[in-house]
């Protein structure tokens, strides 16, 4: 342990600390920009400068450690007119028009210069133009770019993938897509985890708010909506609702209010999901030589556009069951608009997903299946919604618990759980077990997949027959469990694979709070409303049951195949 002081607070802690963390245990939060914990603590940024006593020039907190006998003060008056010179001239470089920026309020260089009292910037602006192709579902405001790297590091050290980098030097210095290429050929997976660790607006998802007014406005189009499972988890935060607050129920009320038509419930289609995928698995399983194994997830198009990218020789490995936004997307211009009684060409489809690949996803000109347009006519993130919320002046206080609209509504806590890692091949498990037994499993049996562990494995008897599965979350993990397949050091017959850290719970789409990594406590809400469920199984959903009585016949049939199943080797990555 180091004793030292730190704004005249003794203080005792493990060797090898930083002096930012140091500052954390006795409750000092010294400003800072770029630094991420593990990932980034370059001190680009100089926000978290400091001065210690018998050193002549400032240093920077986030990656200087400790030592013994160190007088620290972390707001001298030194201190504070360093900092608030380092951040003029960031913003000197950075385009100031708040107003407009979809970070106003939710911003760490906004909330720095306000603490710090800047009015105006004593500097000429200088900062970069914005050239992006704006109808990709990733934008990229250069002008509001700050160099804290921060991207870079998120993309090379946790997904793998290297889509950005340094280009420039001096005060031309920029963060540009690698290797000089254009966004779309970057083989980028719009995981949209970039998005989620900027501190500022430099990077979003493409803004679609107003074509959604302008769909809710027109009388001429019905609107049907459905709520994926991790935004569930999430939706309250960006309008202020503590977690015991934000209910599903009270987010059906304020879609309601908006003057959505219809309210469903993605986890039906999650649910159907499980049963395509389900038996797809056991007829590759009870057929083993006549397909190429591991059998891999494919809910997940992020995960989808890194195969095909990376590993295009594993992309058979894939099941062909489509994602679960596609799913009811295909159902609800065909089987649903049947049962409700509504001309399927009148249908507005649209999916709230906390991932910024499902705007890619719903794209992809092969997916569409049901006859009549795209099957999901819009895709719009946890933020979206959050803003269109804020937009339409619905105060949270006033929202009131609201059920789905009937039948397509329910779905079952397996299906809840596909939001977090290891929550797809459990749900697939579950089903898998009856299928085979025709009993229900444990829902204890299968704890192994659970948990933030970015690569997961366990071997399952089912009937005497051991089943090897492995659960990946973060593309750097999942390229890690790829090659060791590939050199013949893992072997398993079954893999779920995520593409965001934690699963979908962590995704691109959902709201940012600076510094933290929310998709575990997220993830435990969604398991906490399994147990809580009154249908536990995926067989049990009784909408999915009636589904397959009246149209669908039996999972993986003929018309099953041609609406829920998709040829994944034919994706355009550049939809």
């Amino acid at each position: 342990m180091v004793k030292l002081m730190i704004d005249g607070q003794k203080i005792s802690v493990p060797a090898g600390t930083t002096i930012l963390e140091a500052a954390l245990e006795v409750g000092i939060h010294i400003p800072h920009l770029c630094y991420l914990k593990d990932l980034n603590d370059i001190g680009a940024c100089r926000v978290c400068t400091i001065e210690i006593e018998g050193i002549d020039r400032l240093v920077t907190a986030c990656n200087t450690k400790v030592e013994a006998g160190m007088t620290i003060h972390t707001n001298s008056p030194k201190v504070r007119a360093t900092r608030k010179t380092n951040v003029e001239l960031i913003l000197s470089d950075h385009d100031c028009k708040c107003a407009t920026c979809v970070r106003s309020g939710n911003c760490s260089l906004q909330k720095i210069a306000n603490d710090l009292g800047i009015l105006s910037v004593p500097y000429k602006t200088v900062h970069e133009k914005n050239r992006w192709n704006k109808n990709y579902p990733l934008i990229r405001d250069a002008s509001k770019c700050i160099k804290c790297m921060r991207c870079i590091q998120i993309c090379d050290k946790t997904q793998n993938l290297q889509v950005w980098n340094i280009s420039g030097s001096g005060y031309r210095t920029t963060v540009s897509v690698s290797e000089n290429k254009n966004i779309k050929e970057a083989n980028c997976a719009l995981c949209g985890q970039c998005i989620t660790h900027c501190p500022v607006g430099a990077l979003r998802e493409r803004d679609d708010t107003s074509d959604m007014f302008e769909a809710l406005a027109d009388p001429n189009k019905i609107t049907m909506v459905q709520i994926a499972p991790a935004v569930r988890t999430a939706w309250g935060e960006g309008i202020g609702l503590f977690k015991e607050e934000s209910t599903l129920g009270r987010l059906v009320s304020a879609l309601r209010r908006m003057g959505f038509d219809y309210i469903f419930d993605t986890t039906y289609s999650a649910d159907l999901t499980i049963m395509e995928e389900g038996t797809e698995f056991l007829e590759r399983f009870q057929n083993g030589d006549q397909h190429k194994w591991p059998m891999f997830t494919s809910c997940c198009p992020g995960w989808v556009r890194f195969v095909k990218s990376q590993y295009p020789e594993m992309v058979d490995n894939l099941s062909t069951a489509k994602s679960p936004q596609q799913m009811f997307g295909a159902m609800s211009k065909t089987y649903i608009a049947q049962k409700l009684g509504i001309p399927a060409e009148k249908i507005f489809s649209v999916s709230i997903m906390p991932c910024l690949s499902k705007k890619y996803e719903r794209g992809v000109e092969i997916i569409n299946a049901s006859g009549h347009g795209a099957d999901v006519d819009l895709v719009l993130t946890t933020r979206e919604i959050d803003r269109m919320i804020r937009a339409d002046h619905i105060q949270p206080d006033d929202l009131k618990e609201e059920p789905f609209d009937e039948m397509f509504g329910e779905g079952s806590g397996a299906g809840v759980i596909f939001g977090a890692t290891g929550g797809v091949m459990e749900a697939a498990l579950r089903s898998a077990y009856f299928l085979l037994t025709k009993k229900n499993p444990n829902t204890e049996s299968f704890r192994k997949v659970r948990g933030m562990e970015g690569w997961k494995e366990a071997v399952f008897e089912i009937e005497g027959i051991a089943v090897k599965v492995a659960v990946v979350s973060g593309l750097g993990n999942t390229r890690k469990l790829i090659e060791a397949i590939k050199k013949g050091e893992a072997s398993y017959d079954f893999v779920e694979v995520m593409a965001c850290p934690g699963g979908c719970t962590g995704g691109g789409g959902q709201p940012i709070h600076d510094g933290e990594e929310l998709a575990e406590d997220r993830g435990k809400i969604l398991y906490g409303l399994d147990s809580t469920s009154n249908i536990r199984f995926s067989h049990e959903n009784s909408a999915v049951l009636k589904t397959y009585e009246e149209f669908l016949e039996k999972p993986n049939s003929k018309r099953a195949h041609e609406l829920l199943h998709t040829s994944l080797r034919d994706w355009d990555l550049d939809a």
